[in-house]
Order: structure tokens, then C-alpha cells, then sequence
């Protein structure tokens, strides 16, 4: 079925979603796969077993409508290494939005990096409401989607997969106002402070 190497691109790759993502993928996957997190910088070690992989998955959360700086210090690396295989890259994003097409930009940017530096852009699965859906009933979605993922992957199959929790706008709105409320509280932090850029100040 091929080597797998998949990447956690989350600056909190030892505690992140992202983490809990690659793990779902994972079950899906048939075939050897070494995960790597992005924060323990020993890229030349990665880069050594990417020369026998046949895939890297970059698993990571949206960042200001990007990829995460960490993730991208890493494909800097990749971009700059000896590297002599050029295994096809694929692409697991998740986001806060309720729309999974806000991933759109971030996706983007790996595939111009696939093809400034010769490597073949594969399949996506991009996740809307990534924060919160996995602890929801709506959670068989992802893993619908994630053996999708992994199906198209080793059938070498392009395929753009999205996920999202099948909710009105108005109602996630609402459910993530009253989350944020309740994190604030708990924290000591008021709903005027949040409203106010004081929020941002020592």
C-alpha cells in the first residue's frame, strides 16, 4: 500500500486536534506509517525516513487563514534539503469556521509549494467546525471522510474531501458564543472584556 509519512503541523502537535486526527486517519490506513511532529525540529532525521516514503500527509489546523509558522519553517526545510525522492503530498486541514472551504487559501499554499519544488499534490480532506466536532454525535462524519481520505490515497486517486457538522450558521454561532462565555468564566474574564480590545492587555 506504500509508505506513509504523516506530519503533525500544529504548534501543539503533542496535545493538538491535529494529533486526534492523524490518529483517525491512521486506522483507516493500510500500510507502514511513521508520524512526526513539527515541534520537535529534527527535521534531518524526518527528511531521512521521507526518502522511502511514497506519501506525506500534512495533518494541521488553519492559522489566520494560512498554514501554521511552525509548518511552514518545516516545508522551508523540505524546500532546502537534499531531498532525492519526491513522495506525492497530501493535505488533512481543519478549522474553526463551520465552512469547510475556508481552508481553501491554506490548501493552496502546499499546492504551489507541490509544484515550486516538483512534488505531486494528492487528495485533501478539509474539516469545518474542527474545534468542536469530533466531541459531537456529528464525529462519524470525519471518520466517513478520513477513509475516504485514506481509500483515495492508496488507490492513487485525486480526491478533495469536505466535512462539516450539518448545523445552521446561526445555531454553531451560537453554541461557540456560548462555549467562549463559559471558557471566559471560568477563567475570571467577563463578556464586556471579551468584547473589548482590553482583552488584550496585561
Amino acid at each position: 500500500m506504500g509508505r506513509l509519512m504523516i506530519v503533525n503541523g500544529s504548534p501543539r502537535a503533542p496535545q493538538s486536534n491535529s494529533k486526534q486526527y492523524a490518529a483517525l486517519f491512521r486506522s483507516f490506513w493500510r500500510g507502514e506509517a511513521y508520524e512526526y511532529n513539527v515541534t520537535q525540529h529534527s527535521h534531518a532525521e524526518a527528511f531521512a525516513r521521507l526518502e522511502n516514503a511514497e506519501h506525506l500527509l500534512l495533518v494541521f489546523p488553519l492559522y489566520a487563514d494560512g498554514v501554521p509558522a511552525v509548518l511552514l519553517d518545516f516545508l522551508k526545510a523540505l524546500e532546502a534539503s537534499p531531498l532525492r525522492s519526491r513522495p506525492t503530498v497530501h493535505v488533512l486541514i481543519n478549522c474553526g469556521f463551520l465552512e469547510p472551504r475556508q481552508n481553501g487559501v491554506a490548501i493552496d499554499m502546499v499546492r504551489l509549494f507541490c509544484r515550486q519544488n516538483g512534488f505531486p499534490f494528492g487528495s485533501s480532506l478539509s474539516v469545518g467546525s474542527g474545534e468542536a466536532i469530533l466531541k459531537t454525535p456529528f464525529r462519524f462524519l470525519v471518520r466517513r471522510g478520513a477513509r475516504k481520505l485514506a481509500r483515495a490515497m492508496q488507490a492513487s486517486r485525486n480526491r478533495d474531501i469536505c466535512v462539516t457538522m450539518p448545523l445552521p450558521a446561526q445555531t454553531y454561532v451560537k453554541a461557540s458564543e456560548k462555549y467562549w462565555l463559559a471558557y471566559g468564566e471560568k477563567y475570571g474574564t467577563t463578556r464586556e472584556q471579551m468584547d473589548s480590545m482590553e482583552i488584550e492587555k496585561d
